[in-house]
């Protein structure tokens, strides 16, 4: 397990921008793959991004918009978050799993750890 601690949330005009950071604990950050997920109000938790070794994806919803990037010296996921809309508002977590293939992962269940979460809120 790798304790891994969200920042960057916020309430932000819708248009803006937000930078999230995900923190990790782990000298071997590396070795994991990491996702950001997002859960609004009575919803299911939802896929965002994800990145591993060399290369990330992202979910239909945010693609053009957010970018995920991972600093394995700072052992730190940056998810940038441009040309936000009220349908973004959400908890936004990250979650740690070691990688163990070359397939990218979109399932909660899929990682076994995961931080607290972030409210990000965009007005309208």
């Amino acid at each position: 397990q790798v304790q891994l601690v969200e920042s960057g949330g916020g309430l932000v005009q819708a248009g803006g921008s937000l930078r999230l950071s995900c923190a990790a604990s782990t000298r071997t950050f590396s070795s994991y793959e990491v996702g950001w997920f997002r859960q609004a109000p009575e919803k299911e938790r939802e896929f965002v991004a994800t990145i591993g070794w060399s290369g990330s994806i992202l979910a239909d919803s945010v693609k053009g918009r957010f970018t995920i990037s991972k600093d394995n010296a700072k052992t730190t996921v940056y998810l940038q978050m441009n040309s936000l809309s009220s349908e973004d508002t959400a908890v936004y977590y990250c979650a740690a799993r070691l990688i163990t293939g070359t397939l990218y992962h979109t399932r909660p269940d899929d990682f076994s750890s995961w931080g607290r979460g972030t409210q990000v809120t965009v007005s309208s």
